[in-house]
């Protein structure tokens, strides 16, 4: 997986951004950098985010919940995709995203 950067502007969600859970050793670092008044949350899933039928279960990270300056993460254990979401505020958070190769 190449390096992943996603935006969101005001209170939603970013799409899923999909990565390698197949990867030995699986290791995912990602950033979050905040700018206005922002409260957000880091999501992963298990589920397929291909498959039209499933609707992800969306589980917060447990670490990065309710944020509202930039944090850093990572995921030592394999997911499926990651997400953002902007719970609350009027800025913009990005979040970079950089999963180690096999």
């Amino acid at each position: 997986m190449n390096a992943s950067k996603v935006a969101v502007t005001g209170v939603g969600t970013s799409a899923w951004i999909p990565v390698d859970f197949t990867q030995n050793a699986f290791a995912i670092g990602f950033g979050c950098v905040t700018s206005g008044t922002v409260t957000y949350d880091v999501q992963h899933t298990f589920d397929n985010i291909y498959d039209s039928t499933v609707t992800p279960t969306a589980f917060t990270h447990s670490s990065v919940t309710g944020k509202t300056a930039n944090q850093d993460g990572n995921y030592a254990f394999p997911i499926k995709a990651i997400r953002l979401n902007v719970t609350a505020g009027t800025g913009t958070v990005t979040i970079t995203i950089l999963q180690g190769r096999k």
